[in-house]
């Protein structure tokens, strides 16, 4: 079996749709052509959250990952490139299934907002009601 360049996988959350690759490397993180740093700020939580499928495989310093994401809001592209990394990471062993499945990080969070109904304000809101 011959060697990729890189192993990819797409992540989705809510409306983030996220394009990630692994590539051999020395665990630098880019993200839409940004440190991940500066395209999320110094929001610890969701560092934690993109980078736990390389942490529980033990892969966080042999990886450069180069994400392309587009979107939602900025949790829901966290959880988006959460998702790719871990299918990325099954690109590169399929043996990683049970422990990123027991993390919770191979299922797609079908969590998506409410259409809008006719007659009503938002999803469920209904106009005031007055009674005279």
């Amino acid at each position: 079996m011959t060697d990729k360049r890189y192993y990819q996988g797409t992540g989705r959350r809510k409306t983030a749709v996220a394009r990630v690759r692994l590539y051999p490397g020395n665990g630098d993180f880019v993200v839409n052509g940004r440190p991940v740093q500066d395209y999320f700020g110094n929001h610890e939580a969701l560092h934690k959250k993109m980078t736990r499928g390389l942490e529980l495989t033990s892969n966080t310093a042999s990886f450069n990952v180069l994400v392309k994401v587009r979107g939602g809001g900025v949790s829901g592209q966290a959880g988006a490139v959460s998702h790719g990394i871990a299918r990325a990471l099954l690109d590169l062993d399929a043996e990683l299934r049970p422990t990123l499945r027991k993390a919770g990080l191979l299922t797609r969070d079908p969590r998506m907002k409410e259409r809008k109904k006719a007659g009503l304000k938002r999803a469920r809101k209904a106009p005031q009601y007055t009674k005279r």
